[in-house]
């Protein structure tokens, strides 16, 4: 048996695990509260609100920001900073609107604990992390 010592390839930053499924959860939480919160008021409304908040974020994003490759449309860091935090948003007051209190507690914790686990995500999408002024911004998202 041969062991060899390739290195991996490296994520970009706030991909690991633990960081990308606490954002993951949020988004999907977020999915599925804002129409559910918005069905009994309009139908419409809340099948626009989850393409307002599925569409952008496939289409836009950050060169080197996404483990599978490059968004089709480039944007700066700060778009994908308030994509995100529109989730988070939307995440908490929909749940606080359509679900029981005990659910809208832990979707703000979760939500909570995913702005406290992006801020190094973030300061490098704004160009304040590791890296800074060093090329491309894929560069600075890379880990090193």
């Amino acid at each position: 048996m041969t062991v060899t010592t390739a290195a991996r390839a490296s994520r970009p930053v706030g991909h690991d695990p633990l960081r990308g499924g606490l954002r993951f959860t949020a988004e999907l939480v977020a999915w599925v509260a804002v129409p559910w919160a918005l069905w009994p008021r309009s139908p419409v409304l809340a099948i626009a609100a989850v393409l307002l908040l599925v569409v952008p974020p496939a289409v836009f994003g950050t060169p080197g920001d996404r483990p599978g490759g490059d968004p089709p449309v480039a944007a700066p860091g700060v778009v994908t900073i308030a994509s995100v935090l529109a989730h988070l948003v939307g995440a908490i007051a929909a749940s606080w609107v359509a679900w029981p209190a005990a659910v809208a507690v832990a979707v703000t914790v979760l939500c909570v604990a995913v702005v406290i686990s992006e801020q190094r995500r973030w300061r490098v999408l704004v160009g304040r992390g590791r890296g800074r002024g060093r090329g491309r911004t894929d560069d600075r998202l890379a880990k090193r």
